[in-house]
């Protein structure tokens, strides 16, 4: 047969839409493989760690030992998804949308001080939706503020106005952060503060803006902590954290209980781990909250030392293609919010794994893309796909 169709190599237009998909300007070929597979990698260890967690716990997973594993999937699927319309829509169409975001995400926030919020695990941060599906607005409050710090201190710059943020617009930026950190303050929600705060610190660090803004924003932060301290900000369970944190030995069955059981449950996965599903610690129910804040010690247990160990080398494999795609875009904007993205991550990965350790306070906060979570899976997967449309929309090298 005869056709332009079948012009390509001789193999029809199947041939000619595959060769079409993965030409040198396609989706596919722009798409940085690295991170998605690292992400999907990871969010599929996290079921495997979810499962064995709570697949005997009766008293959570409504008789279904199956009960978390699919909704995690679930999670995880829908996670995918919204990746997918985020690099659909593009980085740069969502620049034009930041305002209706932030206002979304700074009204969500406020819902949760009022008779809608509810209290799990001590922080009032939850909006319940019924049906047992809940929402933690703090979590879309991570990209909100990445997002419009950047499109703050990226509007001059990228336009060709100025080589870098003025004062002015460096004080815009943080006052645009500095409100929705209050009102998760005032929840409290002292984790996801803490993340805030790097994440302002990793973009103004990424914009170019004068030192003195990130060296006064660590002393503010300092004098800020030991005021929230003396003023009594914080509810009794969070300054018990702490203590806990500085005496490992403060009440051992009661505050330090979590942390205690957790190294437990790590050290006695040696090198390779006692094996998935056979964790003493795990199977005996020991380490509280094991699907969610310390999902690391199922892996440390179950997995030892090597499956410990995968986990944190695909989350460096996140953090370097992440910081690649900070590095290689033309566009400030683009920059600072791959930037931001990066502190994120890091810092809420290093927090997770060190308070299973015992080397961070405990703070509630999930393991990116491996803890149980409907709100936070699906902020870190629009997170990738913020980061793919980065990389998919920078101009392709001669």
């Amino acid at each position: 047969m005869t056709g332009n169709s079948f012009s390509v190599s001789g193999y029809g237009p199947e041939r000619a839409g595959w060769t079409r998909l993965f030409a040198r300007d396609s989706l596919a070929r722009r798409l940085d493989w690295p991170i998605l597979f690292a992400a999907l990698a990871l969010s599929g260890i996290g079921s495997l760690l979810v499962f064995s967690a709570t697949r005997n716990r009766t008293e959570i997973n409504q008789g279904d030992q199956y009960y978390f594993l699919i909704r995690h999937i679930m999670n995880t699927g829908i996670g995918f998804a919204l990746m997918i319309g985020t690099v659909w829509l593009g980085h740069r169409a969502l620049r034009t949308a930041v305002p209706i975001l932030y206002g979304a995400s700074v009204f969500l926030i406020l819902l949760v001080l009022t008779p809608l919020g509810s209290t799990v695990n001590g922080a009032h941060s939850w909006i319940v939706l019924g049906g047992g599906f809940s929402l933690q607005p703090s979590e879309f409050v991570k990209i909100t503020i990445i997002l419009g710090m950047a499109m703050l201190l990226a509007a001059r710059v990228d336009a060709g106005d100025k080589p870098y943020p003025d004062h002015r617009t460096v004080l815009q930026a943080l006052g645009l952060a500095a409100v929705p950190m209050l009102i998760v303050m005032l929840m409290p929600d002292l984790g996801s503060v803490m993340v805030m705060v790097i994440i302002v610190l990793g973009v103004l660090l990424a914009s170019g803006a004068s030192n003195r803004w990130v060296f006064g924003l660590l002393g503010t932060g300092a004098i800020g902590a030991i005021a929230v301290w003396q003023l009594g900000v914080l509810d009794d369970y969070q300054i018990a954290r702490f203590a806990a944190f500085a005496n490992p030995s403060l009440d051992p069955a009661g505050v330090g209980y979590n942390t205690n059981q957790a190294r437990i449950a790590i050290g006695s996965g040696g090198l390779t781990g006692a094996g998935l599903f056979h964790g003493s610690q795990t199977t005996g129910q020991f380490v509280p909250e094991q699907q969610t804040d310390f999902v690391f010690t199922v892996a440390g247990e179950e997995l030892g030392f090597v499956g410990a160990g995968l986990i944190i080398i695909l989350l460096g494999v996140v953090l370097w293609r992440a910081c690649r795609i900070a590095r290689e875009t033309t566009e400030l904007y683009g920059t600072i919010v791959a930037a931001g993205i990066v502190a994120w991550f890091a810092f809420q990965s290093f927090e997770n794994i060190g308070m299973t350790l015992g080397i961070m306070p405990v703070t509630g906060l999930p393991l990116p893309f491996v803890s149980y979570g409907g709100t936070s899976m699906f902020a870190v997967w629009v997170a990738v796909g913020l980061l793919q449309s980065i990389k998919v929309q920078r101009p392709m090298s001669a």
